[in-house]
């Protein structure tokens, strides 16, 4: 079989209910509904963490967080009841991976998008085998908004008022073009990895679409100012959310973040149209997918998961599970549709698979080719796991969980509280069956607990600081704020 070309779409934030073919009835995402209906849609794919630096690092090394050894987001940090655990802030220089295999296999290695997986250049894309890295940096998303100038590393500003991810979108496509216009590359397979900013916060996007959604709300007859309820103060104590209160939107709704869904959507279909339009879509393996669920219930709660639970930051299924797509009509059969549980290192092992290379032998992959899924014949992933030993931005706590068939059992590291749910019959986790199904329960916690040690993965531990910083005499500052690996001292107190 002729070696296909690669392209990876890895989306910012994006949840598992944001797509049209995934049920939304607010978002338009024509292209991509399309791409779905020419190919394979996964009902039960997930991200290997809620959040995302440590998601993206599972695909560029094919492991979990936890063995990468980037657990949380770069540079995030935040104490509870628990303190916070360290982890690293830069893809090891260790680590194999994706495109130096590809390119060792005689790719050309593309990387248009965010990174951050590192602050430093020796840390960027182009330090791990990507011959070309446009926009690839330490920031996790565009702090100056997404209307040029951006201020990104190895990111020439635009015209003012060029939006981001129409931009990086010209810079695929002109990649792809060139690539093919080139006589002595035209006949080399390449590996893209477009992974766009978008639909991370702030949220902007062109007026005329706003407007759009704004009318498009207003129609359905939603009420804008009851959309939002209020629950629970945020469990993590430091300066973005002490004291605050999660709040969840409950249906689709946000003007705005629809709008740069629909940015999202169009940018997708230029780069299928481009492929089209170069006569190498048919050997193109294309695979869309998201680095965590949509932001359901913090930071502007933009997004609505339903029937999922929780979002972004969550161990819930509305933090992990995504809306995940393949298309590469060589091999796919058109309009299928697998509820085969997958998680993001199977996307390096199925890439490297699809492009005819050998896993890396020195080192230690936790993905499995999904190559069986794409055919259409016999899979057999066994368990998924998840660590995430922090507390995130949005609510969530450190916790860990195990899915294994039907089953997700998830253990809360704050009390040592369990849930056990069938989430093949109960998406939505609304029924517990932690104590009708104890066996059950038992074999998948003790599945899970040799895992955790098996990659020596890092358990919280209390934080002794806790009460001072309840009663305001102690914070621990967003970010790597720490000092000595403590809490600061508020001026004046006595600590």
């Amino acid at each position: 079989m002729k070696r296909p070309n690669l392209v990876m779409i890895l989306i910012d934030d994006l949840g598992w209910a944001d797509l049209g073919c995934f049920g939304s009835s607010f978002y338009e995402t024509p292209n991509l509904d399309r791409l779905a209906k020419g190919g394979l849609r996964f009902t039960d794919a997930y991200a290997s963490c809620p959040v995302c630096s440590p998601t993206r690092a599972s695909l560029m090394s094919g492991q979990y967080p936890a063995r990468v050894g980037i657990t949380n987001y770069i540079a995030g940090n935040a104490w509870g009841k628990l303190m916070g655990v360290p982890y690293f802030h830069e893809l090891p220089r260790t680590v194999t991976a994706l495109p130096e295999v590809l390119k060792g296999g005689g790719y050309a290695t593309y990387h248009v998008g965010k990174w951050h997986l590192g602050e430093t250049p020796e840390h960027w894309p182009q330090a791990f085998g990507f011959d070309v890295n446009i926009a690839g940096c330490g920031k996790g998303h565009p702090y100056k908004g997404y209307f040029s100038p951006y201020d990104l590393d190895n990111l020439e500003n635009g015209p003012e008022g060029e939006f981001l991810t129409d931009r990086l979108t010209d810079e695929a496509v002109a990649l792809l073009e060139r690539h093919n216009a080139d006589g002595e590359a035209a006949g080399q397979p390449f590996f893209l990895n477009l992974a766009h900013y978008t639909v991370h916060t702030p949220l902007q996007a062109p007026p005329e679409l706003i407007a759009k959604y704004e009318a498009k709300a207003k129609a359905m007859g939603i009420d804008q100012d009851s959309v939002v309820e209020e629950r629970e103060l945020m469990p993590a104590l430091h300066l973005s959310t002490q004291g605050r209160r999660i709040t969840q939107r409950t249906v689709q709704s946000h003007p705005v973040y629809a709008a740069m869904v629909e940015t999202m959507d169009r940018s997708v279909g230029r780069i299928v149209e481009t492929l089209e339009a170069l006569g190498v879509l048919d050997d193109t393996l294309i695979v869309f997918s998201s680095d965590n669920g949509g932001l359901a219930t913090g930071e502007g709660s933009p997004t609505c998961n339903a029937p999922l639970r929780e979002g972004k930051g969550w161990i819930e299924e509305g933090g992990n599970r995504v809306s995940q797509i393949a298309h590469w009509p060589a091999v796919i059969e058109a309009g299928r549709i697998t509820a085969e549980p997958t998680t993001t290192p199977d996307l390096f092992a199925t890439l490297i698979e699809a492009a005819g290379q050998p896993l890396p032998a020195d080192t230690e992959i936790d993905g499995v080719s999904l190559m069986p899924v794409l055919k259409g014949e016999t899979f057999e992933r066994g368990a998924i796991f998840w660590h995430y030993p922090h507390y995130s931005n949005q609510g969530g706590v450190p916790s860990c969980s195990i899915r294994k068939g039907r089953w997700k059992l998830s253990e809360y590291f704050e009390d040592g509280r369990q849930t056990l749910f069938d989430v093949v019959n109960d998406p939505g986790e609304a029924t517990d069956r932690f104590a009708a199904e104890p066996g059950v329960a038992s074999t998948l916690h003790a599945e899970l607990v040799a895992w955790r040690a098996s990659i020596e993965a890092k358990i919280p531990e209390p934080n002794p600081y806790y009460d001072e910083m309840v009663s305001g005499r102690m914070r621990a500052p967003d970010g790597m704020g720490l000092i000595d690996g403590k809490p600061v001292p508020i001026p004046g107190s006595d600590h």
